[in-house]
């Protein structure tokens, strides 16, 4: 192995080869990725290859054990959008958001648990295929630290729109997809240019789709799409993407907080769910 062999690492950020005595990546922008400390200390959760995986993973998670702390066997109803479904009682202990939960329940936490519980199999089906490819193009063009800030903060600007609608209980990744689907049309219109106007097409017919699918189907929460769309072009707009502003230690801290706050709030959710069910399951 030849000398530049042994001095080529993957950036601990955006997982590119690069050389490992440079003092800035020359695709995601941070300094100094050939220190050690680095490897350390950048969150695992945030590497380009990983953080849909850990994402997906997270709501398939919740979603089971809404599941299992629901009294009897899941729903094996015939209307396939309620097949292995919930109950509201099960989405609740585990961290659904509304007005009940945050207004009359005072549970503002769960602006954030709510976008990774579902009401059925096709219900976290649907949202985790959109989520994987619209995930995808958010990740290239804004880097993983800003996807997640989107993911999350724009999700809770969804539900919270929602909210103020007067929307009763909530649930669904949709919200932050919604997010996602405006940070792409905010990407693809300030891009230009014949790839900014193929995205803007591309992702503004998902969006299209979904305010039909939201016209058509009952039950769907509106409000929290369109709050979850505008949150994410706010946020598009305020961090920028690659091409503008690399991904900077700004974008990290600011994602990392976001990554401990869900993190500590799935955790309470699910413990807490458990600890309720528990109790009532043994009055029973």
């Amino acid at each position: 192995m030849d000398k530049t062999h042994r001095q080529s690492i993957l950036c601990p950020s955006c997982r590119k080869l690069i050389n490992r005595d440079i003092a800035r990546c020359p695709y995601c922008g941070i300094t100094t990725p050939g220190a050690t400390w680095r490897k350390l200390l950048l969150p695992g959760a945030l590497r380009t290859d990983r953080l849909l995986t850990v994402i997906i993973a997270a709501n398939i998670v919740m979603y089971v054990l809404t599941l299992i702390i629901k009294p009897g066997l899941p729903s094996l109803a015939v209307n396939p959008l309620r097949f292995l479904a919930p109950d509201n009682r099960s989405l609740v202990l585990m961290g659904a958001t509304g007005s009940i939960p945050v207004g009359q329940l005072h549970r503002w936490w769960t602006l954030i648990s709510a976008s990774y519980l579902h009401g059925g199999l096709l219900h976290i089906l649907f949202n985790m295929i959109a989520l994987k490819q619209l995930g995808s193009l958010v990740l290239t063009e804004f880097g993983p630290s800003r996807m997640f800030i989107i993911y999350t903060l724009g999700g809770a600007v969804g539900y919270l729109v929602s909210i103020m609608a007067g929307i009763p209980i909530t649930i669904g990744a949709s919200a932050s997809v919604c997010a996602l689907i405006g940070a792409a049309i905010y990407f693809g219109k300030s891009r230009g240019g014949v790839y900014g106007q193929a995205v803007s097409a591309q992702i503004g017919s998902w969006a299209v789709g979904i305010l039909i699918f939201g016209l058509l189907v009952p039950g769907i929460n509106n409000w929290g799409h369109g709050g979850g769309f505008l949150g994410g072009i706010a946020l598009a707009a305020l961090l920028g993407y690659q091409e503008k502003i690399p991904e900077n230690n700004w974008h990290k801290a600011l994602a990392g907080l976001c990554i401990i706050m869900t993190l500590l709030i799935l955790l309470w959710a699910a413990a807490s769910g458990i600890a309720v069910y528990a109790r009532m399951a043994a009055g029973r």
